[in-house]
């Protein structure tokens, strides 16, 4: 930051003194008058003259008229008053425009420039690199405020939805999503998303409210690749293992072979007819080249569970010495992470009330398809309460010991006995 400053001034010191060189650079000739050189040049001329005459090239007639020439020619040229060209410094001029091109450079800088680029963390390449989870908590927060005075602004709603999810506050999502009404009829992905979050809402039930979703999502765009995948897990779940199977072969026709998405797909579709007691014919597993790769995976919808035993199992429970306080709207959050991550691989949310809660963490609830449950061998399952329901960690939360278990591990008990410092 400091430097970007010292190289700014550097360089509007560098224009000003490039304006203002033939003011403080006086040349030597300037002083050089008209007459003076007449007379230099006529001297030369002389000289020549009498140069002609010793070498006898110039007859003694001929050289009298040419000097009595010459002269006559001085005389008169001498006789012109000194026309001296003099360069004043206008001094005000000089102040002025010395004070107002830093300013003008400043001004114009702060309003077309990018002042939070000179940060250290800043970016500049949006989505690649985003804003911190701070930034983004606030942000949202800002959007939600300015929401709640444009509650007719329905992309907005939906755009809230989307900020809330990427923060794993999905209980805000679904309600944002909520608000964002007709706005979603028309948008296969959005309405993929929120049936994604009304699965996860619901601990991994597809029933009732996600199923509806995925369905008229499928009527808006078919081919949806997020709305086959959440509707292929949902059929899974539902034990309708032949039509997860004819959902996921479908799919698997858009996502590159020998990619994570394709491999996921031919896991599940293995589960499947594994289910049914049989074998997944190798042509089913076989993903052609066409299509994009799966949008599921790139908007980080949740993805099938892929093996029976790619989950943990449990119950939260709190102390009754810290049951004032937490209020019945407190957010509860378990969090399932791998050793040394702090990535989650699973999260579910709930509200204080329903304490005692019994959680399942599987695939179904991963934050992102590249950091699943199902990938790890153990994992580290904590719970914590939290009055703002920050996907951040803050002081006051009520929170219970870290347990480190094997995938597939269940009759977990999360004591929630302290307090965050």
């Amino acid at each position: 930051m400091i430097g970007f400053w010292v190289a700014g001034a550097l360089a509007v010191v560098l224009v000003l003194a490039l304006l203002f060189r033939p003011f403080l650079l006086k040349s030597s000739n300037v002083n050089v008058s008209r007459r003076q050189l007449n007379a230099a040049i006529y001297r030369d001329q002389l000289a020549r003259l009498d140069r002609d005459r010793a070498e006898n090239t110039l007859a003694e007639a001929d050289y009298e008229q040419a000097r009595a020439e010459l002269q006559r020619r001085v005389i008169d040229d001498t006789a012109e008053a000194d026309a001296t060209s003099t360069l004043k410094a206008p001094k005000k001029t000089m102040l002025a425009v010395g004070l107002f091109l830093p300013i003008a450079a400043i001004g114009l800088y702060v309003l077309l420039g990018s002042p939070g680029a000179l940060q250290p963390n800043s970016t500049q390449h949006g989505a690649q690199s985003g804003a911190s989870m701070p930034d983004m908590e606030k942000l949202t927060a800002g959007l939600a405020k300015k929401l709640e005075n444009e509650p007719d602004n329905l992309q907005g709603w939906a755009m809230l939805a989307r900020s809330y999810k990427m923060l794993g506050r999905n209980v805000e999502a679904e309600h944002a999503f909520v608000r964002a009404g007709a706005f979603l009829d028309t948008d296969a992905q959005l309405l993929a998303i929120y049936a994604d979050l009304a699965a996860t809402n619901a601990n991994g039930n597809f029933a009732g409210k996600p199923t509806q979703l995925i369905e008229k999502a499928l009527k808006v765009d078919p081919e949806n690749a997020m709305a086959l995948w959440l509707a292929g897990t949902a059929a899974f779940r539902g034990n309708q293992f032949e039509s997860a199977i004819r959902i996921w072969e479908r799919l698997i026709q858009q996502v590159e072979p020998d990619s994570e998405d394709a491999r996921m797909l031919k896991e599940s579709i293995d589960s499947a007819y594994t289910a049914i007691g049989k074998t997944a014919p190798k042509a089913a597993l076989k993903a052609p080249a066409k299509g994009p790769v799966m949008s599921a995976a790139n908007s980080g919808g949740a993805p099938a569970k892929a093996s029976a035993g790619a989950s943990v199992s449990g119950q939260v429970e709190l102390d009754a010495s810290l049951k004032a306080k937490a209020g019945p709207n407190d957010t509860v959050m378990v969090i399932a992470r791998a050793p040394g991550s702090r990535m989650p691989v699973a999260v579910v949310r709930a509200n204080a009330s329903e304490l005692p809660l019994k959680f399942t963490l599987d695939d179904s609830l991963a934050l992102t398809p590249q950091a699943r449950i199902s990938m790890a061998s153990q994992v580290e399952v904590e719970a914590r309460i939290s009055k703002s329901g920050m996907a951040q960690a803050e002081p006051g939360d009520l929170i219970s010991a870290v347990q480190t278990v094997k995938l597939g591990a269940s009759g977990i008990k999360l004591q929630v006995n302290k307090v965050r410092p």
